[in-house]
């Protein structure tokens, strides 16, 4: 074996690390996807409804193996393992996404809200039949006036104290509970979110807020129940073996006892009781028992990447076109485009696993701490649940467009899996929350931790923060940082040699991002302060920022992001293993520097000689890549019957 051959990195040994603590249940879960890859092909010509019916046979049979309840109890045939379940769920998105999807709503949306919002007699009496898939349910939350608004829902769970039921209404076509999952063909109940309304001491309806009642859909020969109408959303971008259906209800009555109490509940005689005082608190903690649904998503957008570069990456290192007169064809993946075409994608994807791999295990931390968690814990974990699957969702749809260009017209044949992988994961970047929405979040929730840092925006703390930020632009405007970078770039040898000096050392690149993120995050703060100083009304003010707290938002995700692969190289034992993903952490940020290098250069933080160096030295890390490319994508772990078919 020559001296290459035995230190180049081995992909059996990333694929163990990408794998991680679940590998055996990852290893089961390709086991079942392998067994069922035919499914693939013959879904093609399945008809809507028959390719609806084999997906639920084939999430019925994911249940039979023990791949469905590891989030569950064990008490109801789970695992207690959090953590497992998310691993279970990333890798069945290797398969067909209809299939995953449908796993997601039965197991983790219905399931979840029965599990962490409901109490034990909700757990007796249905979780095990849910893990099972004997009892198949959707999760209604949106309605088609509301659609991330949730807090303004409108339909209506109202009390009857007569009779110890609460009575579902349907207001109006606004208010029909919209884009159910299972709803359509085969759900038999559903956790429905509605307005609870109970009459308070003096005889007057009182509204307490949304809450989660588990409400029977259908009878056991599968007919809608009295009061109940479902119709079919149709054909859809993607997706089509998900039953997607709307849902109205008119004077549907269920027992008291079908109200998931754990954070409200209503006595026989009408009495509403809460642990948690805040209405607007209570919404927001029961909201966030239900994170596991973004967590998953994220990490399925991130498995669909992985399965586009896998195909493109092998049909580049194949595929030949043009090359030297009277010489072989040149192979794709040799051309300089070729390989900044997809290397850079294949870096970010590294990255992102990593950073899903940390949010995944905090997922697992902090709802097996269950009560024991701090509010500050949580808050921490809807943010990076909601950063990341922000930016793995954005990922998985510009990843799967460029690999569907990058192989021609081979990646316009459906057998291929490009056509349903683009149609599939579309609505990743808005279900589970909307991107943008989510992002918001993230921002408001930087925004919160400053306030927790220095008391209030308005104090004291507060404003010598401002200040020192102010005291930065100041810098900014005089570029004296610029131009001592520009000397020092010169003496360096950075505009004609090769890259060198801090560009490539971690601590340099993830200086400059956190340098970013809080700069944004500082200037936002002070534009808000001012506004809300000048007395403009709060509304107006955010407004007037959305886009500068999006940009924030999306600055704190990208260093998390970076910050995770990071670590995990740091952790590796030396090799070429390590030697490689050191270098595949090299390009991922370098990458995102030269993307965003406007706003270096804007601030004063990169001179325009170092961003040439930057954008060489990507270059450079591309062809240093070309490689390893395959063995970067073999690590991904696909399953080759599920590959192509023609490629």
């Amino acid at each position: 074996m020559t001296e290459t051959a035995q230190t180049r990195a081995d992909a059996g040994v990333l694929a163990v690390l990408l794998d991680g603590e679940y590998a055996a249940l990852r290893a089961r879960a390709r086991d079942f996807l392998v067994e069922h890859a035919s499914f693939h092909t013959e879904a093609e010509s399945l008809d809507r409804d028959a390719y609806r019916d084999g997906v639920r046979d084939l999430v019925v049979a994911a249940a039979a193996q023990g791949l469905t309840g590891s989030g569950f109890p064990a008490a109801y045939g789970g695992g207690d393992d959090f953590g497992g379940n998310v691993a279970a769920f990333e890798t069945l998105a290797y398969g067909d996404l209809s299939v995953l999807v449908k796993f997601g709503v039965q197991f983790g949306l219905f399931g979840g809200a029965i599990h962490q919002l409901g109490t034990t007699p909700h757990h007796e009496a249905w979780l095990a039949d849910i893990a099972s898939a004997r009892l198949l349910g959707s999760f209604a939350m949106t309605e088609t006036g509301h659609g991330s608004n949730v807090q303004a829902i409108r339909t209506t769970a109202t009390y009857d104290a007569a009779t110890g039921e609460f009575v579902i209404d349907t207001p109006d076509d606004d208010a029909r509970k919209d884009y159910i999952g299972n709803a359509a063909r085969h759900a038999q109940a559903a956790a429905v979110f509605a307005q609870l309304v109970v009459d308070g001491p003096d005889g007057q309806p009182e509204n307490h807020g949304v809450h989660a009642l588990f409400v029977p859909l259908r009878d056991a020969s599968g007919a809608t129940l009295p009061g109940v109408r479902i119709e079919d959303c149709g054909t859809k971008l993607g997706l089509q073996g998900v039953d997607n259906g709307r849902i109205w209800f008119d004077g549907v009555r269920v027992p008291r006892t079908n109200l998931l109490n754990r954070y409200g509940d209503v006595s026989p005689d009408g009495v509403y009781s809460s642990p948690i005082d805040n209405p607007d608190r209570r919404f927001f903690t029961m909201l966030g028992t239900l994170v596991q649904g973004r967590v998953c998503v994220g990490g399925a957008g991130i498995t669909a990447s992985k399965v586009a570069l896998t195909i493109a990456t092998r049909y580049a290192a194949e595929r030949r076109q043009f090359g030297a007169a009277g010489q072989p064809e040149t192979v794709l993946l040799d051309y300089g485009q070729h390989q900044r075409r997809l290397m850079p994608l294949i870096a970010r994807t590294y990255a992102l696993h990593f950073a899903q791999e940390r949010l995944a295990r905090d997922f697992h931390e902090v709802f097996t701490a269950g009560d024991a968690t701090t509010e500050r814990r949580r808050r921490a974990l809807e943010s990076r649940a909601a950063a990341t699957k922000s930016l793995a969702t954005w990922h998985a749809t510009r990843t799967i467009q460029e690999c569907r260009e990058a192989c021609g017209g081979a990646g316009y044949l459906a057998v291929n899996r490009f056509a349903a992988l683009k149609a599939d994961t579309d609505v990743f970047t808005t279900f589970e929350g909307d991107n943008t929405i989510l992002l918001q979040l993230v921002g408001k929730g930087r925004l919160t931790d400053l306030k927790d840092e220095f008391g209030s925006l308005d104090g004291v703390a507060m404003a010598r923060y401002v200040g020192r930020q102010a005291a930065e632009t100041l810098a900014e405007k005089v570029i004296a940082r610029s131009v001592i970078e520009r000397v020092r770039d010169a003496a360096r040898g950075h505009d004609e040699g090769e890259p060198g000096g801090d560009l490539l050392d971690p601590a340099y690149q993830l200086r400059m991002l956190r340098t970013r993120e809080e700069r944004i995050t500082g200037s936002v703060a002070r534009r808000l302060k001012a506004g809300m100083d000048a007395g403009v009304d709060p509304a107006e003010v955010f407004s007037r920022c959305q886009h500068h707290l999006l940009a924030a938002a999306s600055a704190h995700a990208e260093r998390i992001v970076l910050e995770a692969l990071l670590t995990k190289v740091e952790a590796m034992p030396a090799g070429p293993e390590r030697d490689l993903l050191a270098k595949v952490g090299h390009l991922h940020a370098l990458s995102e520097i030269e993307r965003d290098r406007a706003w270096w250069m804007e601030h004063g933080r990169l001179s325009t000689e170092r961003a040439k160096s930057v954008t060489r030295a990507v270059d450079t890390l591309c062809r240093e890549l070309r490689d390893d490319a395959l063995t970067l994508v073999d690590a991904f772990g696909v399953p080759e019957p599920l590959l192509t078919q023609e490629i």
